[in-house]
């Protein structure tokens, strides 16, 4: 279908005093289909009142152009109603008085009778027939939102644009508003763009949310296609199954906004000092056990102490939240689960290649796969009874959670399934849900399990909700889990920086291991700003025996490895098999160049040189073939045969994966 509005590369720049200027909006691009209902949203100061202005003609693009039904919108006119927040009613008119004067105004050539009867259907339409000779102050909030709503339509507009037209209303007064406003947009067939803050509104009026980023040079940052029937109900909207990840994908955006602002405002320039190029450094992880060594390396000293006197850690709610801040460039360094480094540099992140590199393994092991309790009373104790009971109830679709397509966990999860013959995409569903919220949803019954790092697994024994069928010691002991990772042009400008920082890491892991600390590493990990939690639920090498006792036959809890031979030198083979299951699910194509993106990934020149000047040298290690517990084995002699000879996978891709910069001689 043709564009009934285009709005086609629209900058707009203010003046300001002393011959500067503000960019509102930059490079906005956006195409809206006759009939359509698109929202506009973002932070207060992202340009939406702005871009809405333009596309009404009440004021020009400093660059580009708005078309209406493919003419150039140079000035307002009838053709484009706005109905405002603030009613802009005449307070000596009445309601009919108020339409009739948009009326009169449009239509003069129309005869009276004609105009009289479209003022009286506008005023039936709205259910303001008991009402229609009232002056507006007599009306309330609500009433009077619908004579501007009236008085828009009632002019036949081509486009109907609302700038928050429910904000001053309450709450009960704003869901009727909005039901008889989206019956009358779908009986009449009305274009409408509207501008809001409220995310439930967006959702239940439109067809597609187009969500700004902050200002200045706002842009639009997503737009999310509104996949829910017509005509709607509210009821009926929150219950559809889509509903709440459609709510969450925007309230994500809208907190990542925040986040970045907070970033933006805190960020300084470089400071260079001690030799080192920068000192000042924002460095994200996600709330779980395996963040120790970050925690301790700032509240221990251990960053001031290699001159990284200005570290700030930033907790970030889900893994999406860290490769987001390493994408736009507003966290330095992050703590990612293993496969991310990987999985951002051969395109996993809509399909563009980001070279990120990692010099550092900071944790191993450390996770588990849970099931809903109810499970274990149905004789659910192993892989094979899990197989037995999806046969069983093939007419139900079982879902699991997991963190994030780059992460051990989901890597985990596939493989134990598919060993046991189970299709991870054709028998079950897998979902990605932030580690916090594992517990929540399956609380809720929203999953019947999860494989999630530590302290969620626990979590859910000690709250009897959950049991563990599986820990990674049994499935890959010994595998990555949490990685060093940082862009590969931040690691090439700031290279003394990245050896610091991966010393004062090196350092705060040797801490961890020490069983003597653990005692003072649970109670910081437990503080709000980490993992916020009770004591209870973190552990860090073997649990005592209640924490134990999940499972009625034994079962070695996960603990984490944090330091030791072989513990935190990045491992190329580790890397790549990691490469070959993303590949295996469809997830990312086998890149043919496999040896480059390895040799740019792991960073084990920058490890070496950090291991050395803290007299580690004896940390060497030399990963030989991996075997999985199905027997397996694993080499980096001819990935593509193992590809081939997996019986359960996905079609396999092969692609050349195009780096734009080149390798850097030192790696």
């Amino acid at each position: 279908m043709t564009a009934f509005v285009t709005v086609d590369q629209v900058d707009k720049v203010f003046p300001l005093p002393g011959g500067n200027e503000y960019i509102a909006l930059s490079g906005i691009n956006l195409e809206v289909k006759q009939g359509e209902f698109i929202s506009l949203i973002g932070h207060s100061g992202c340009g939406k009142s702005t871009l809405l202005n333009m596309i009404a003609g009440l004021d020009m693009p400093t660059d580009g152009i708005v078309l209406l039904d493919g003419q150039h919108v140079k000035r307002p006119g009838p053709d484009k109603m706005v109905v405002f927040q603030n009613y802009s009613l005449l307070p000596w008119m009445s309601v009919r008085e108020n339409i009739a004067l948009a009326v009169d105004e449009v239509m003069s050539g129309v005869p009276r009778s004609e105009r009289d009867q479209i003022v009286q259907h506008h005023i039936e339409m709205v259910g303001l027939q008991p009402h229609a000779d009232k002056p507006p102050a007599m009306l309330s909030g609500g009433q009077k939102q619908r004579v501007a709503i009236a008085r828009a339509l009632a002019i036949r507009p081509k486009l109907l644009l609302l700038d928050e037209p429910f904000g001053a209303l309450d709450a009960l007064t704003r869901g009727n508003l909005q039901e008889q406003l989206m019956q009358i947009c779908e009986e009449n067939h009305v274009t409408s763009v509207m501008v809001t803050h409220d995310v439930d509104e967006a959702l239940l009026l439109s067809d597609r949310v187009v969500m700004l980023t902050n200002g200045p040079g706002s842009k639009i940052g997503q737009v999310m296609e509104v996949n829910l029937p017509r005509p709607r109900k509210r009821l009926e909207v929150v219950n559809h199954p889509s509903y709440y990840s459609m709510r969450s994908e925007i309230i994500y955006f809208l907190n990542q906004q925040k986040r970045i602002k907070q970033l933006r405002a805190r960020k300084k320039s470089a400071i260079a000092r001690h030799g080192l190029e920068k000192i000042n450094l924002e460095i994200g992880f996600v709330p779980l056990t395996a963040c120790a060594p970050l925690a301790v390396a700032k509240e221990k000293g251990f960053f001031a102490h290699h001159g990284l006197e200005e570290v700030n850690l930033v907790r970030e709610s889900s893994w999406r939240g860290i490769q987001d801040g390493i994408a736009g460039g507003y966290l330095d360094a992050a703590q990612m689960p293993a496969g991310m480094p990987v999985w951002l540099t051969i395109g996993g992140m809509d399909n563009k290649p980001l070279p990120v590199v990692s010099a550092l393994t900071l944790t191993r092991n450390g996770n588990a796969i849970t099931l809903d309790k109810n499970f274990y009373n149905q004789g659910i104790h192993t892989l094979n009874d899990l197989k037995r009971m999806l046969l069983e109830t093939s007419d139900r679709q079982h879902t699991f959670g997991m963190v994030h397509p780059a992460s051990m966990h989901n890597l985990l999860l596939r493989y134990w399934l598919a060993a046991g013959g189970i299709h991870p995409d054709k028998d079950v569903t897998l979902t990605t849900i932030p580690p916090a919220q594992m517990i929540a949803n399956l609380k809720a019954g929203n999953i019947d399990g999860f494989c999630v790092g530590e302290p969620w697994n626990v979590r859910a024994a000690v709250e009897e909700i959950g049991y563990t069928i599986a820990t990674d010691l049994e499935i890959f002991p010994g595998h990555p889990g949490k990685v060093l990772g940082v862009r590969e042009d931040w690691a090439i400008t700031y290279p003394n920086t990245h050896i610091a920082l991966v010393k004062a890491l090196l350092e705060a892991c040797r801490y961890c291991m020490d069983e003597a600390n653990h005692e003072e590493i649970r109670e910081i990990l437990s503080r709000r700003e980490y993992l916020s939690t009770d004591l209870a639920y973190i552990h860090l090498g073997d649990p005592n025996p209640l924490v134990c006792d999940i499972h009625p036959s034994p079962k070695e809890y996960a603990h984490h490895l944090f330091y030791g031979q072989g513990v935190n030198r990045p491992s190329r083979t580790e890397h790549l098999w990691m490469m070959t299951q993303m590949a295996r699910w469809g997830d990312t194509p086998f890149p043919r160049n496999w040896v480059e993106i390895l040799e740019r990934v792991c960073r084990v020149s920058v490890f070496s040189i950090a291991a050395r000047e803290l007299g580690l040298s004896d940390l060497t290690y030399s990963r030989g073939a991996i075997q999985l517990f199905d027997g397996v084995t694993f080499n980096t002699d001819d990935p593509i045969a193992y590809l081939n000879s997996l019986e359960i996978k996905h079609d396999i891709y092969m692609a050349e994966v195009a780096l734009d910069t080149p390798l850097p001689r030192a790696s």
